[in-house]
């Protein structure tokens, strides 16, 4: 028996343009003395090869015509129909009878696989005494261009990091290592940093300063799009008149942070009982990939304000954004948008009471027992930005270590 480890170094969150860090080791544990003795087999263990590859697997529902889904094979027959057997039938049958001799990361998975790296092979014919170990360290980079991790309605892209080894004589065992990936839209491509530097001519009385990695520049795009503060003011009004005047500080916002805004009722001409503010998520199939033409999108609900604004002059909204949902992205399959939906609950200006002051008997003033109410809704575009993917790790305190005993 061969324990086999893996351990992602960074964590299990990276960002698109990140270099993949996983640590692998290889063991043959120790046996007892007893067991020793009463066994006739050799104390090696042998390992033929082992071989890693990250890939991002596509599965969608009902509601999604795949673009290639009348050309597609299953993502286990994709991933030989390049082997030569397969090439040479042209046929599914040819493309099955390879999966249990060759490297199949996505073997046994459903969907589409829409990204994979080159497989790196750690070793070929590698043997272990017992207590002997054998590590490696895997290091890819994840391509810019790569959709982020999403387990939506009708679309979910999930990324691992797959180890395949084999014995002689025996079958192929995966160690699939999940991975999550966030995209920063508007980063650039890191070839287009250029190296223009590296052409000038060198000084060596001066320091070398260190060049920024793709993940600074990321994280600096990140800083830039989310720290810039710039409050806009909506004014909410209905048939009625002016209900509220609202105010958001800044319209992008990362992982992690709270939603801040006030509410100012000083001017309404109508009275607002109650106010409820919820982020949503607005998935969208692209028009190609519907499978009705009145598909509309689908709305998830996740954290929620509510207050009971009566007779408030000022309120102000603190709505926290998790760590576990996806930021606005967009593929060739769908896009997601954020939003915050307001839900105004106003009544008749007739019907506004004032709140006296408590009597020398310490009574208070009580609220109607009925009251006409109607209500408003209004849904106001944020846009909800990635972060820095080690705080997404802490907080979701996210596994970053697996075994697998062949």
């Amino acid at each position: 028996m061969i324990e086999v480890t893996a351990k992602l170094v960074k964590g299990p969150v990276y960002l698109a343009g990140e270099a993949v860090e996983c640590y692998i080791t290889f063991l043959n544990p120790q046996v007892s003395t007893h067991k020793r003795a009463q066994s006739n087999s050799d104390v090696f263990e042998n390992l033929v090869w082992a071989s890693v590859q990250i890939h991002c697997q596509c599965s969608t529902s009902s509601r999604v015509a795949y673009p290639s889904a009348d050309n597609a094979y299953a993502a286990e027959e994709i991933s030989t129909a390049n082997t030569g057997t397969a090439a040479s039938l042209g046929s599914r049958d040819a493309a099955k009878c390879c999966t249990d001799t060759s490297f199949a990361p996505c073997r046994g998975e459903r969907g589409h696989v829409v990204l994979s790296t080159k497989p790196k092979i750690l070793f070929c014919d590698l043997r272990l005494s017992t207590g002997e170990s054998k590590s490696y360290m895997y290091s890819e980079v994840l391509p810019s261009e790569a959709p982020p991790s999403y387990r939506g309605q009708a679309v979910k892209y999930s990324y691992k990091v797959t180890i395949g080894t084999q014995r002689v004589n025996s079958l192929i065992k995966l160690l699939r290592v999940p991975i999550r990936v966030l995209v920063v839209s508007g980063f650039p491509d890191a070839s287009l940093c250029g190296d223009s530097e590296d052409l000038a001519p060198s000084n060596p009385f001066l320091e070398t300063q260190q060049k920024e990695t793709p993940f600074d520049l990321a994280v600096q795009t990140l800083q830039n799009m989310t720290a810039k503060r710039s409050p806009n003011f909506y004014n909410v009004t209905n048939s009625g008149g002016k209900v509220v005047r609202f105010c958001l500080f800044k319209q992008a916002y990362k992982l992690g942070e709270d939603i801040v805004g006030t509410f100012d009722f000083s001017d309404a001409t109508v009275t607002c009982v109650q106010v409820l503010v919820i982020l949503q998520s607005e998935e969208e199939i692209v028009p190609g990939c519907k499978r009705w033409a009145k598909q509309g999108p689908a709305v998830v609900s996740y954290n929620r304000f509510h207050e009971v604004c009566h007779s408030l002059r000022h309120s102000q909204l603190i709505l926290p954004i998790p760590l576990h949902i996806t930021p606005a992205f967009s593929t060739d399959l769908v896009t997601l948008k954020w939003r915050l939906h307001f839900e105004f609950v106003t009544s008749g200006s007739s019907e506004a009471l004032p709140v006296p002051e408590p009597d020398a008997n310490g009574n208070v003033w009580q609220g109607p027992a009925t009251l006409h109410i109607e209500t408003m809704i209004w849904n106001l575009p944020v846009k909800i930005c990635p972060t820095v993917p080690s705080q997404v790790s802490h907080g979701l305190q996210a596994q970053s270590k697996y075994r697998v005993n062949i």
